[in-house]
Protein backbone atom coordinates (compact mmCIF):
# COMPACT_ATOMS: atom_id res chain seq x y z
CA UNK A 1 0.00 0.00 0.00
CA UNK A 2 1.26 3.48 -0.88
CA UNK A 3 1.16 5.36 2.43
CA UNK A 4 0.84 8.65 0.56
CA UNK A 5 -2.55 7.59 -0.82
CA UNK A 6 -5.57 8.95 1.03
CA UNK A 7 -8.63 6.72 0.75
CA UNK A 8 -12.28 7.69 1.29
CA UNK A 9 -13.41 6.65 4.76
CA UNK A 10 -15.53 3.69 3.52
CA UNK A 11 -12.57 2.30 1.59
CA UNK A 12 -10.20 2.99 4.51
CA UNK A 13 -12.46 1.05 6.87
CA UNK A 14 -12.66 -1.83 4.38
CA UNK A 15 -8.86 -2.03 4.14
CA UNK A 16 -8.45 -1.86 7.93
CA UNK A 17 -10.94 -4.69 8.48
CA UNK A 18 -9.20 -6.80 5.84
CA UNK A 19 -5.83 -6.22 7.55
CA UNK A 20 -7.30 -7.10 10.96
CA UNK A 21 -8.57 -10.35 9.49
CA UNK A 22 -5.15 -11.04 7.95
CA UNK A 23 -3.57 -10.52 11.37
CA UNK A 24 -5.88 -13.26 12.75
CA UNK A 25 -7.93 -11.08 15.06
CA UNK A 26 -10.70 -13.11 16.68
CA UNK A 27 -14.20 -13.13 15.23
CA UNK A 28 -15.55 -11.30 18.30
CA UNK A 29 -12.95 -8.56 17.90
CA UNK A 30 -13.71 -8.21 14.18
CA UNK A 31 -17.43 -7.90 14.90
CA UNK A 32 -16.68 -5.17 17.43
CA UNK A 33 -14.52 -3.26 14.95
CA UNK A 34 -17.16 -3.59 12.17
CA UNK A 35 -19.98 -2.28 14.35
CA UNK A 36 -17.84 0.58 15.62
CA UNK A 37 -16.65 1.64 12.17
CA UNK A 38 -20.21 1.51 10.83
CA UNK A 39 -21.08 4.24 13.32
CA UNK A 40 -17.95 6.22 12.39
CA UNK A 41 -18.86 6.12 8.69
CA UNK A 42 -22.43 7.25 9.49
CA UNK A 43 -21.05 10.08 11.62
CA UNK A 44 -18.72 11.19 8.80
CA UNK A 45 -21.63 11.13 6.35
CA UNK A 46 -23.70 13.36 8.63
CA UNK A 47 -20.75 15.77 8.85
CA UNK A 48 -20.33 15.61 5.06
CA UNK A 49 -16.73 14.45 5.53
CA UNK A 50 -15.41 12.16 2.79
CA UNK A 51 -12.06 11.35 4.41
CA UNK A 52 -11.08 10.32 7.92
CA UNK A 53 -9.04 12.79 9.96
CA UNK A 54 -7.74 13.04 13.51
CA UNK A 55 -10.17 15.90 14.13
CA UNK A 56 -13.11 13.84 12.88
CA UNK A 57 -12.11 10.97 15.16
CA UNK A 58 -11.96 13.26 18.19
CA UNK A 59 -15.33 14.79 17.32
CA UNK A 60 -16.83 11.29 17.09
CA UNK A 61 -15.44 10.29 20.50
CA UNK A 62 -16.68 13.50 22.05
CA UNK A 63 -20.16 13.16 20.55
CA UNK A 64 -20.68 9.45 21.18
CA UNK A 65 -18.60 8.85 24.33
CA UNK A 66 -18.21 12.34 25.86
CA UNK A 67 -14.46 11.80 25.53
CA UNK A 68 -12.64 15.13 25.74
CA UNK A 69 -9.22 13.97 26.92
CA UNK A 70 -6.06 14.28 24.86
CA UNK A 71 -5.42 10.54 24.68
CA UNK A 72 -1.91 11.03 23.30
CA UNK A 73 -0.67 12.59 26.53
CA UNK A 74 -3.30 11.72 29.16
CA UNK A 75 -4.09 8.39 30.74
CA UNK A 76 -7.07 6.72 29.08
CA UNK A 77 -10.03 5.75 31.30
CA UNK A 78 -10.64 2.02 31.14
CA UNK A 79 -14.13 2.50 29.67
CA UNK A 80 -12.71 4.51 26.75
CA UNK A 81 -9.72 2.37 25.81
CA UNK A 82 -11.57 0.29 23.19
CA UNK A 83 -13.13 3.19 21.22
CA UNK A 84 -9.93 5.25 21.39
CA UNK A 85 -7.89 2.27 20.21
CA UNK A 86 -10.24 1.76 17.24
CA UNK A 87 -10.03 5.42 16.25
CA UNK A 88 -6.23 5.33 16.49
CA UNK A 89 -6.14 2.22 14.30
CA UNK A 90 -7.88 4.19 11.54
CA UNK A 91 -5.48 7.10 11.91
CA UNK A 92 -2.40 4.86 11.99
CA UNK A 93 -3.47 2.93 8.91
CA UNK A 94 -4.21 6.10 6.97
CA UNK A 95 -0.79 7.57 7.86
CA UNK A 96 1.40 4.46 7.69
CA UNK A 97 -0.54 1.76 5.88
CA UNK A 98 -0.13 -0.62 8.82
CA UNK A 99 -1.88 -1.49 12.06
CA UNK A 100 0.52 -0.71 14.85
CA UNK A 101 0.34 -3.18 17.69
CA UNK A 102 1.24 -1.35 20.87
CA UNK A 103 0.82 -4.28 23.25
CA UNK A 104 2.08 -7.86 22.91
CA UNK A 105 -0.08 -10.24 24.92
CA UNK A 106 1.64 -13.37 23.66
CA UNK A 107 4.00 -15.07 26.14
CA UNK A 108 6.55 -15.55 23.37
CA UNK A 109 7.41 -13.42 20.38
CA UNK A 110 7.24 -15.01 16.94
CA UNK A 111 10.09 -13.44 14.98
CA UNK A 112 9.24 -12.66 11.34
CA UNK A 113 11.22 -15.23 9.38
CA UNK A 114 12.94 -12.62 7.19
CA UNK A 115 14.51 -10.99 10.26
CA UNK A 116 15.05 -14.09 12.41
CA UNK A 117 18.80 -14.47 11.78
CA UNK A 118 19.51 -10.83 12.61
CA UNK A 119 17.39 -10.86 15.78
CA UNK A 120 18.92 -14.10 17.06
CA UNK A 121 22.43 -12.74 16.40
CA UNK A 122 21.59 -9.50 18.20
CA UNK A 123 20.19 -11.33 21.24
CA UNK A 124 23.35 -13.42 21.39
CA UNK A 125 25.48 -10.26 21.21
CA UNK A 126 23.54 -8.70 24.09
CA UNK A 127 23.92 -11.84 26.19
CA UNK A 128 27.66 -11.90 25.54
CA UNK A 129 27.80 -8.28 26.71
CA UNK A 130 26.15 -9.52 29.93
CA UNK A 131 23.01 -7.41 29.75
CA UNK A 132 20.67 -8.25 32.60
CA UNK A 133 17.74 -10.50 31.70
CA UNK A 134 15.29 -7.76 32.53
CA UNK A 135 17.23 -5.15 30.57
CA UNK A 136 17.52 -7.45 27.55
CA UNK A 137 13.82 -8.25 27.66
CA UNK A 138 12.93 -4.54 27.73
CA UNK A 139 15.36 -3.76 24.92
CA UNK A 140 14.02 -6.54 22.70
CA UNK A 141 10.44 -5.55 23.44
CA UNK A 142 11.13 -2.03 22.15
CA UNK A 143 12.86 -3.47 19.10
CA UNK A 144 9.96 -5.80 18.24
CA UNK A 145 7.68 -2.80 17.67
CA UNK A 146 10.05 -1.67 14.92
CA UNK A 147 10.33 -5.19 13.50
CA UNK A 148 6.54 -5.50 13.43
CA UNK A 149 6.37 -2.20 11.58
CA UNK A 150 8.86 -3.42 8.96
CA UNK A 151 6.94 -6.66 8.55
CA UNK A 152 3.64 -4.80 8.14
CA UNK A 153 5.23 -2.55 5.50
CA UNK A 154 6.26 -5.65 3.55
CA UNK A 155 10.02 -5.24 4.08
CA UNK A 156 11.67 -8.58 3.31
CA UNK A 157 15.33 -7.75 3.93
CA UNK A 158 17.20 -5.45 6.32
CA UNK A 159 18.98 -3.91 3.34
CA UNK A 160 15.59 -2.65 2.18
CA UNK A 161 15.32 -0.40 5.24
CA UNK A 162 15.62 3.23 4.19
CA UNK A 163 15.88 6.58 5.92
CA UNK A 164 12.31 7.27 4.81
CA UNK A 165 11.02 4.09 6.47
CA UNK A 166 12.87 4.93 9.68
CA UNK A 167 11.36 8.42 9.59
CA UNK A 168 7.87 6.99 9.03
CA UNK A 169 8.31 4.67 12.01
CA UNK A 170 9.50 7.49 14.27
CA UNK A 171 6.29 9.35 13.45
CA UNK A 172 4.35 6.49 15.07
CA UNK A 173 6.01 7.09 18.45
CA UNK A 174 5.87 10.87 18.55
CA UNK A 175 3.06 10.74 21.12
CA UNK A 176 5.17 8.74 23.58
CA UNK A 177 6.64 10.35 26.66
CA UNK A 178 9.97 12.00 25.87
CA UNK A 179 11.86 9.58 28.08
CA UNK A 180 10.20 6.58 26.40
CA UNK A 181 10.90 8.05 22.99
CA UNK A 182 14.57 8.51 23.88
CA UNK A 183 14.80 4.86 24.95
CA UNK A 184 13.11 3.65 21.75
CA UNK A 185 15.39 5.74 19.54
CA UNK A 186 18.48 4.56 21.41
CA UNK A 187 17.43 0.92 21.05
CA UNK A 188 16.81 1.43 17.35
CA UNK A 189 20.12 3.23 16.83
CA UNK A 190 22.11 0.49 18.60
CA UNK A 191 20.39 -2.29 16.64
CA UNK A 192 20.97 -0.63 13.27
CA UNK A 193 24.61 -0.01 14.20
CA UNK A 194 24.93 -3.70 15.08
CA UNK A 195 23.54 -4.70 11.68
CA UNK A 196 26.17 -2.58 9.94
CA UNK A 197 29.12 -3.74 12.05
CA UNK A 198 28.15 -7.39 11.56
CA UNK A 199 27.74 -6.79 7.81
CA UNK A 200 24.02 -7.55 7.73
CA UNK A 201 23.53 -4.17 6.04
CA UNK A 202 25.71 -2.29 3.59
CA UNK A 203 24.89 1.13 5.06
CA UNK A 204 25.12 2.38 8.64
CA UNK A 205 21.45 3.21 9.09
CA UNK A 206 21.98 4.22 12.71
CA UNK A 207 23.06 7.60 11.35
CA UNK A 208 19.56 8.04 9.91
CA UNK A 209 17.82 7.77 13.27
CA UNK A 210 16.87 11.26 14.47
CA UNK A 211 18.21 12.55 17.77
CA UNK A 212 16.27 14.35 20.43
CA UNK A 213 17.49 17.84 21.15
CA UNK A 214 16.53 17.73 24.80
CA UNK A 215 18.42 18.43 27.95
CA UNK A 216 18.83 15.70 30.54
CA UNK A 217 16.04 16.13 33.07
CA UNK A 218 15.11 13.01 35.02
CA UNK A 219 11.93 13.09 37.11
CA UNK A 220 12.12 14.10 40.75
CA UNK A 221 12.39 10.87 42.79
CA UNK A 222 9.49 9.82 44.99
CA UNK A 223 10.58 10.00 48.62
CA UNK A 224 8.70 8.58 51.60
CA UNK A 225 8.42 10.36 54.93
CA UNK A 226 10.74 9.04 57.62
CA UNK A 227 7.81 8.33 59.96
CA UNK A 228 6.09 6.34 57.19
CA UNK A 229 9.17 4.14 56.72
CA UNK A 230 9.37 3.54 60.49
CA UNK A 231 5.65 2.71 60.56
CA UNK A 232 6.03 0.39 57.56
CA UNK A 233 8.72 -1.69 59.26
CA UNK A 234 7.01 -1.61 62.64
CA UNK A 235 3.71 -2.95 61.30
CA UNK A 236 5.15 -5.97 59.48
CA UNK A 237 3.94 -9.07 61.33
CA UNK A 238 7.17 -10.89 62.12
CA UNK A 239 5.31 -13.65 63.92
CA UNK A 240 4.82 -15.60 60.69
CA UNK A 241 7.32 -16.88 58.08
CA UNK A 242 6.19 -14.53 55.30
CA UNK A 243 6.48 -11.52 57.60
CA UNK A 244 10.03 -12.51 58.59
CA UNK A 245 11.05 -12.76 54.94
CA UNK A 246 9.37 -9.51 53.92
CA UNK A 247 10.90 -7.64 56.86
CA UNK A 248 14.41 -8.74 55.89
CA UNK A 249 13.82 -7.80 52.24
CA UNK A 250 12.45 -4.33 53.01
CA UNK A 251 15.19 -3.70 55.56
CA UNK A 252 17.87 -4.42 52.93
CA UNK A 253 16.38 -1.70 50.76
CA UNK A 254 15.75 0.80 53.56
CA UNK A 255 19.19 0.50 55.15
CA UNK A 256 21.45 -0.39 52.21
CA UNK A 257 19.50 0.69 49.12
CA UNK A 258 19.93 -2.67 47.39
CA UNK A 259 17.88 -3.02 44.20
CA UNK A 260 14.98 -5.49 44.07
CA UNK A 261 16.69 -7.47 41.30
CA UNK A 262 19.84 -7.89 43.41
CA UNK A 263 17.77 -8.97 46.41
CA UNK A 264 16.03 -11.62 44.30
CA UNK A 265 19.37 -12.98 43.06
CA UNK A 266 21.05 -12.83 46.48
CA UNK A 267 22.60 -16.23 47.27
CA UNK A 268 23.54 -17.84 50.57
CA UNK A 269 27.19 -17.78 49.47
CA UNK A 270 26.99 -13.98 49.11
CA UNK A 271 26.64 -13.66 52.89
CA UNK A 272 30.05 -13.56 54.55
CA UNK A 273 29.29 -13.83 58.26
CA UNK A 274 32.95 -13.76 59.28
CA UNK A 275 33.55 -10.32 57.78
CA UNK A 276 29.91 -9.27 58.26
CA UNK A 277 29.57 -8.29 54.61
CA UNK A 278 27.34 -8.99 51.62
CA UNK A 279 29.24 -9.23 48.33
CA UNK A 280 27.17 -9.22 45.16
CA UNK A 281 27.54 -8.62 41.45
CA UNK A 282 24.86 -6.09 40.57
CA UNK A 283 22.47 -7.23 37.85
CA UNK A 284 22.18 -3.78 36.33
CA UNK A 285 25.77 -2.50 36.37
CA UNK A 286 27.70 -5.81 36.63
CA UNK A 287 29.86 -4.14 39.30
CA UNK A 288 31.02 -6.07 42.37
CA UNK A 289 29.65 -4.27 45.43
CA UNK A 290 30.26 -4.95 49.11
CA UNK A 291 27.64 -4.03 51.71
CA UNK A 292 28.01 -4.23 55.49
CA UNK A 293 25.75 -6.60 57.40
CA UNK A 294 24.46 -4.10 59.93
CA UNK A 295 23.20 -5.49 63.22
CA UNK A 296 19.49 -5.08 62.50
CA UNK A 297 19.91 -6.53 59.02
CA UNK A 298 21.97 -9.44 60.31
CA UNK A 299 19.42 -10.41 62.96
CA UNK A 300 16.53 -10.05 60.49
CA UNK A 301 18.24 -12.40 57.99
CA UNK A 302 19.15 -14.89 60.75
CA UNK A 303 15.55 -14.83 62.01
CA UNK A 304 14.33 -15.60 58.50
CA UNK A 305 16.93 -18.29 57.71
CA UNK A 306 16.48 -20.03 61.05
CA UNK A 307 12.72 -19.95 61.56
CA UNK A 308 11.03 -19.01 58.28
CA UNK A 309 12.91 -20.10 55.15
CA UNK A 310 11.35 -23.23 53.62
CA UNK A 311 13.50 -26.35 53.50
CA UNK A 312 14.98 -26.22 50.03
CA UNK A 313 18.15 -26.97 48.07
CA UNK A 314 17.90 -23.61 46.33
CA UNK A 315 21.08 -21.50 46.59
CA UNK A 316 19.04 -18.28 46.83
CA UNK A 317 18.40 -16.56 50.15
CA UNK A 318 14.81 -15.45 49.59
CA UNK A 319 12.27 -17.98 48.35
CA UNK A 320 8.58 -18.11 47.60
CA UNK A 321 6.52 -19.13 50.61
CA UNK A 322 4.24 -21.41 48.57
CA UNK A 323 5.23 -24.72 46.98
CA UNK A 324 7.31 -25.23 44.96
CA UNK A 325 9.75 -23.48 47.27
CA UNK A 326 12.07 -21.77 44.82
CA UNK A 327 13.49 -18.36 43.99
CA UNK A 328 11.33 -15.50 42.73
CA UNK A 329 10.63 -15.47 38.99
CA UNK A 330 12.66 -13.25 36.69
CA UNK A 331 9.64 -11.00 36.09
CA UNK A 332 8.87 -10.53 39.79
CA UNK A 333 9.56 -6.97 41.01
CA UNK A 334 8.49 -7.64 44.63
CA UNK A 335 6.01 -4.78 44.29
CA UNK A 336 3.27 -6.80 45.96
CA UNK A 337 5.37 -7.12 49.12
CA UNK A 338 5.70 -3.42 49.86
CA UNK A 339 2.15 -2.72 48.64
CA UNK A 340 0.71 -5.20 51.12
CA UNK A 341 2.63 -3.86 54.10
CA UNK A 342 2.06 -0.22 53.13
CA UNK A 343 -1.67 -0.93 53.17
CA UNK A 344 -1.48 -2.83 56.45
CA UNK A 345 0.36 0.09 58.05
CA UNK A 346 -2.39 2.47 56.98
CA UNK A 347 0.00 4.56 54.89
CA UNK A 348 -1.48 6.43 51.93
CA UNK A 349 0.62 7.23 48.88
CA UNK A 350 -0.64 9.63 46.22
CA UNK A 351 -1.02 8.31 42.68
CA UNK A 352 1.52 10.85 41.43
CA UNK A 353 4.28 9.20 43.45
CA UNK A 354 5.95 5.84 43.03
CA UNK A 355 5.23 3.53 45.92
CA UNK A 356 7.31 0.46 45.11
CA UNK A 357 10.56 -0.75 46.65
CA UNK A 358 12.46 1.79 44.53
CA UNK A 359 10.90 4.61 46.54
CA UNK A 360 12.77 3.30 49.59
CA UNK A 361 16.06 3.67 47.68
CA UNK A 362 15.09 7.25 46.93
CA UNK A 363 14.32 7.82 50.60
CA UNK A 364 17.71 6.47 51.67
CA UNK A 365 19.49 8.71 49.16
CA UNK A 366 17.61 11.80 50.32
CA UNK A 367 18.29 10.98 53.97
CA UNK A 368 22.02 10.61 53.28
CA UNK A 369 21.96 13.92 51.38
CA UNK A 370 20.32 15.71 54.30
CA UNK A 371 23.01 14.30 56.58
CA UNK A 372 25.66 15.93 54.40
CA UNK A 373 26.87 12.78 52.67
CA UNK A 374 28.79 13.63 49.44
CA UNK A 375 27.08 12.73 46.17
CA UNK A 376 29.98 10.46 45.22
CA UNK A 377 29.39 8.36 48.33
CA UNK A 378 25.63 8.24 47.74
CA UNK A 379 26.31 7.21 44.14
CA UNK A 380 28.49 4.34 45.35
CA UNK A 381 25.88 3.23 47.90
CA UNK A 382 23.11 3.14 45.29
CA UNK A 383 25.31 1.51 42.65
CA UNK A 384 24.99 4.32 40.09
CA UNK A 385 27.51 4.34 37.26
CA UNK A 386 26.77 7.92 36.25
CA UNK A 387 26.80 10.61 38.95
CA UNK A 388 24.05 12.40 37.03
CA UNK A 389 21.67 9.65 38.16
CA UNK A 390 22.48 10.55 41.77
CA UNK A 391 22.37 14.31 41.24
CA UNK A 392 18.57 14.20 40.85
CA UNK A 393 18.34 13.82 44.63
CA UNK A 394 19.51 17.39 44.97
CA UNK A 395 15.95 18.28 43.98
CA UNK A 396 14.59 16.51 47.06
CA UNK A 397 16.95 18.08 49.62
CA UNK A 398 14.71 21.08 50.22
CA UNK A 399 16.07 21.90 53.67
CA UNK A 400 19.63 21.86 52.38
CA UNK A 401 18.68 24.12 49.50
CA UNK A 402 17.03 26.58 51.88
CA UNK A 403 20.30 26.97 53.71
CA UNK A 404 21.90 28.02 50.42
CA UNK A 405 19.29 30.71 49.77
CA UNK A 406 20.55 34.29 49.64
CA UNK A 407 19.33 36.86 52.13
CA UNK A 408 18.45 39.93 50.00
CA UNK A 409 19.12 42.33 52.88
CA UNK A 410 22.60 40.91 53.37
CA UNK A 411 23.29 41.19 49.62
CA UNK A 412 22.30 44.86 49.51
CA UNK A 413 24.19 45.55 52.73
CA UNK A 414 27.39 44.07 51.24
CA UNK A 415 26.86 45.98 47.98
CA UNK A 416 26.65 49.31 49.80
CA UNK A 417 29.97 48.83 51.59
Amino acid sequence: MNINTKFPIEELVSKVLAELERLNYSNNSLCGFRAFYKRVVAFATDKKERYFSEELGKEFLKDKYECTINYYVEAMPKSLRAPIRRIRVLGDFQLHGVIIRRIHKKPGYAKPIQFENELVAYEKECEENEYSKRGLRTRMQRLYFFINYLDARGIQNVNKITAEIISDYVKTIYACHEKSMASILTTLRVFLRFLFLKQFTQEDLSLKVPKQKKYYYPPIPSVRKREDVVSLLKNIDRGNPTGKRDYAIILLVVRLGIRAGDIKSLKLTDLDWKTKTIVIKQNKTKNIVTYPILNDIGWAIIDYLKDARPISDSPFVFLRMNAPYEEFGEDANLHNIITKHTRNAGITVSREKRHGLHSLRHTLASTLLEQGTPLTVISEVLGHINSRSTAVYLQTGIEGLRQCALDPEEVFKDASR
